[in-house]
């Protein structure tokens, strides 16, 4: 796991390979709106956790859309057990 300290190179990393996936909770969509511009030209997949691709704060998924289900049941499992 990496953190680059900032969403849109994060998306951006996807984006172009370096990274397979990446997720954050509490962003604002100025965080967001160029990498996820960027991810979505090159393939990659964006949603939240639940699986919706909006452009609301919060919870951010990115992939390179093969491993986006397994990333999104892991974060979704876990979620579940500190929820308990």
């Amino acid at each position: 796991m990496r953190r680059f300290g900032s969403a849109a190179i994060d998306l951006c990393y996807v984006a172009c390979g370096r990274l397979d996936g990446f997720w954050e909770l509490n962003l604002k969509p100025y965080d967001i709106a160029a990498g996820k511009l960027i991810l979505e030209e090159a393939g990659g997949t964006y949603s939240d956790f639940e699986g919706r691709n909006h452009h609301q704060a919060g919870e951010v998924l990115a992939s390179n859309g093969l491993l986006h289900s397994k990333i999104s049941n892991i974060i979704k499992s876990v979620k579940k057990s500190y929820e308990r």
